[in-house]
């Protein structure tokens, strides 16, 4: 039988995508940046002047790629996506199609900033980002994210590099205790299948792992 993290691994290289199909990138070619400037006023209220979140709790939205932000304002609208204060699934309820592409190609076109690793944890947390775990059945992270934190927008893996750690951490922490997505009636996340393998490596990392892990994805550029 495969072992997960071979699994994990050859999704990853095929760019199996279950959140963003394999047309999304093309269909965000209808948003431009523009017109997501002139839409992003209220988002800075949360994430920041052109997207960089000066509160940790808040992610940065600078850099990410336009299919990810997309489909996360997408299932937050069909409130797919938990949000314990709800106030993004309150945002997103009145966003066109249209409105979504504009916010994403213009947050995808700006630049990263962000807090540094901290040098107490992040040589660890690189470990594990480039080379996983292999007896903990534990996959590179940059295999589906990228060696340097950008993601893959056409698989729909999102963008890293400069998130917050406290952000990161409770992500993943989301992931972990299944509080991320919600699940149909099958008991299928509604994040598919990309979701499905972040509740799975999620649920292994312990504590420090996040807290490494999320370290070292706070200081990349």
């Amino acid at each position: 039988m495969m072992s997960m993290m071979r699994r994990i691994g050859l999704m990853c290289v095929i760019g199996l995508s279950p959140v963003v199909s394999p047309m999304a990138p093309m269909a965000m070619a209808a948003g431009t940046a523009e017109a997501g400037a002139t839409k992003s006023g209220t988002c800075v209220a949360c994430h920041g002047a052109n997207g960089n979140s000066t509160n940790e709790q808040w992610p940065s939205l600078a850099g990410q790629n336009a299919a990810y932000i997309k489909s996360q304002l997408k299932a937050f609208h069909d409130k797919a996506r938990l949000d314990s204060l709800n106030l993004m699934p309150a945002m997103a309820a009145n966003l066109s199609d249209q409105d979504m592409d504009d916010l994403a190609a213009y947050f995808a076109l700006q630049t990263p900033t962000g807090l540094e690793a901290d040098p107490s944890y992040w040589q660890a947390g690189a470990q594990l980002y480039r080379g996983g775990d292999r007896g903990r059945n534990i996959p590179a992270c940059m295999a589906c994210h990228g060696p340097v934190g950008r993601g893959n927008p056409a698989a729909g893996y999102p963008a890293l590099r400069a998130q917050h750690a406290v952000y990161t951490i409770k992500q993943l922490t989301d992931y972990a205790s299944d509080k991320r997505y919600t699940r149909n009636d099958k008991g299928d996340s509604s994040g598919g299948p990309n979701a499905e393998i972040m509740h799975t490596i999620a649920g292994i990392l312990t504590p420090e792992d996040m807290r490494n892990l999320a370290s070292y994805v706070q200081g990349m550029r």
